[in-house]
């Protein structure tokens, strides 16, 4: 990626844009804004979030960076909700009211009497 990044863009920092982020200290990078201060040719300064693997932030950052290094990350699943469930279903209900509670005095239609 050698256009100037965005606030939003969505970036893989790695070795690439700066040995400081080699190996294991690579991240991925939500930029939030792009300095217009001078530096040198094909440098840049970002601030933005890091985000862990959930696509969660963690922590704010400002990285100083080579332009010809930065990529684009595909995105990033969100945090992740809660299943929704109803409050009074049985483990074995299906959602077509043919679950059984075997325990709880109820039958199955075939021994109804």
């Amino acid at each position: 990626m050698t256009v100037r990044p965005s606030p939003g863009d969505l970036l893989i920092i790695d070795g690439r844009a700066s040995v400081q982020f080699a190996g294991d200290r690579a991240l991925t990078f939500r930029v939030v804004s792009v300095s217009d201060q001078p530096t040198y040719h094909g440098w840049i300064w970002l601030t933005g979030y890091v985000l862990n693997r959930r696509g969660e932030a963690t922590t704010k950052s400002e990285i100083y960076v080579q332009l010809a290094g930065l990529r684009p990350a595909h995105s990033t699943p969100g945090p992740r909700l809660p299943r929704a469930t109803r409050p009074n279903a049985s483990p074995n209900d299906q959602g077509d009211g043919s679950a059984v509670r075997v325990g709880a005095g109820l039958r199955a239609p075939a021994d109804a009497r």
